[in-house]
């Protein structure tokens, strides 16, 4: 599973992070790839919110079904 998020990082360099329920608990990798103000916007950065939201209502479906196959792989009873 993969999530991602674009995010501005203020100059205190702190970021508060909220984890979906479906990331399994234990250890993760974060990884930080600076955002180049050279390199070509994609696609999903120049969505609006809202079409972001009919994207992920669109795929809700399958997004579900990968979560739940996460689940079964941490061998969790839901």
């Amino acid at each position: 599973m993969t999530v991602t998020q674009t995010v501005e990082i203020p100059a205190s360099r702190r970021l508060t992070i909220d984890v979906p329920c479906e990331v399994p608990t234990g250890k993760t990798i974060l990884t930080f790839t600076p955002a180049s103000s050279n390199s070509k916007v994609t696609t999903k950065e120049k969505m609006s919110e809202a079409q972001e939201i009919e994207l992920i209502n669109l795929n809700a479906e399958r997004l579900n079904q990968e979560a739940l196959d996460v689940l079964s792989y941490q061998k969790l009873d839901l």
